[in-house]
């Protein structure tokens, strides 16, 4: 005989005397607890709960609170010189399964929720200038985008296209390559040997907020070259 039931958020499959580690009990060790969301109970014939099965139940004991093994997360921004790194132990409780019942449990009751005390209202003064209206839509400064956060330009690159008129990354977008190159041409040979293939396409993803899609790109991508 086996069921299916939801502890603490979590579904197992349990029988009896088998034991679980689960997410942190409420209960103290040696202490038992009953679990009344039984999604699926097999006892030679198989019944399936909508979504629990009612009057079916599962009582354990506590044999001790602990922590799980510690796990290392580590984040990584890509050029910015951004490394974090944290240890993590989740608390656990670790139960054995004592009995399953099919019928005549009694469901478990839920302490009601606390009604949250009602909130002063707070008259507002009455304001000495006006406000300005909020933006609905963000506008590009007079400076324009970033067109370094497009891979293969740096400032330099990104001040010739400036002055060349192309300030933010929907103008780069609908740039030509042939136009770009002549840009870097202008520049002189520093620049000359740059290539500006992928940056139209690179744009029209910035332009876009797809930041997410270029950043896989760039990964992928050495020095923004296809």
């Amino acid at each position: 005989m086996y069921a299916i039931v939801e502890i603490a958020g979590q579904q197992f499959k349990v029988k009896k005397d088998q034991t679980v580690f689960v997410h942190r009990l409420q209960g103290e060790e040696g202490s038992k607890v009953n679990f009344d969301k039984v999604l699926l109970l097999d006892d030679g014939k198989v019944t399936i709960g909508a979504p629990a099965i009612k009057g079916a139940a599962v009582t354990a004991k506590i044999l001790r609170h602990l922590k799980g093994d510690k796990v290392i997360v580590f984040k990584k921004k890509r050029r910015k010189g951004y490394r974090v790194k944290n240890g993590h132990r989740q608390y656990l409780s670790e139960i054995q399964i004592e009995s399953i019942v099919a019928t005549g449990a009694k469901a478990t009751k839920e302490a009601p929720a606390k009604k949250a005390a009602p909130k002063k209202e707070v008259k507002a003064k009455a304001p000495v200038e006006k406000a300005a209206p909020k933006k609905t839509a963000k506008k590009a400064s007079k400076k324009g985008d970033d067109l370094k956060k497009i891979e293969g330009i740096g400032p330099k690159i990104a001040e010739h296209f400036n002055n060349a008129g192309i300030f933010t990354f929907e103008e780069l977008a609908n740039s030509e390559v042939s136009r770009l190159q002549e840009i870097l041409t202008a520049a002189g040979p520093r620049y000359k040997m740059h290539n500006p293939g992928s940056w139209p396409k690179q744009a029209r993803m910035a332009a876009d907020g797809n930041w997410d899609e270029l950043k896989v790109w760039q990964d992928a991508h050495d020095k923004g070259i296809e």
